[in-house]
């Protein structure tokens, strides 16, 4: 469980010394299908990395709709950074689609890191904001039939795991155009 945590530390810059600071304050987690991490207008206690399984952001209206904000899958971090920031309630949902294992941190360890601007928090901000920013340029910068294009060549795993509804979603267009797209296809 630790390995595929320490080579993902590994792979994006962290030291030696950084990775070690790191596993010894994560706590490994097994959670079932839809279970909820985080409810919207809860404080996070929390931060975690994903080692197997699918999770889902979202945030909810009191209309009763639900915006995706963001799906994470293996090796990626979920980190609730405006939450962190303003100390303040989270904004949006976070649960699981799938069985998942997760590394759990304490968000504590995070402000702290923060506070003395310790490169562990500068590396996981710096992971947020490049990802944050090839999302943006993906949503921005190509057509819906692109989008799903892209997200086929890129995520061909994810086809499988993820339903038409929560791919549309992740595609920022609705389960009809998705499927629009497809058919012409």
């Amino acid at each position: 469980m630790f390995d595929a945590f320490q080579q993902q530390l590994a792979n994006n810059g962290f030291t030696p010394q950084e990775i070690t600071q790191l596993s010894d304050s994560a706590q490994f987690i097994e959670l079932p299908t839809r279970h909820i991490l985080l409810h919207q207008g809860e404080v996070a206690c929390e931060i975690h990395f994903l080692i197997e399984g699918i999770c889902h952001s979202a945030y909810l209206t009191d209309k009763g709709k639900e915006f995706s904000k963001e799906f994470y899958w293996e090796n990626d971090w979920i980190i609730g950074f405006e939450s962190l920031i303003k100390q303040q309630p989270s904004p949006y949902l976070l649960e699981s689609l799938t069985p998942c294992s997760i590394l759990s941190l304490p968000i504590e360890t995070l402000r702290v890191w923060r506070e003395e601007k310790h490169s562990i928090y500068l590396k996981l901000l710096e992971t947020q904001l490049m990802y944050k920013e090839n999302k943006e340029r993906f949503m921005l910068l190509y057509s819906p039939e692109e989008r799903y294009e892209l997200f086929c060549q890129h995520y061909p795993e994810l086809l499988k795991r993820l339903n038409d509804y929560q791919i549309a979603a992740y595609l920022g267009i609705t389960p009809i155009s998705l499927s629009r797209i497809k058919n012409r296809q």
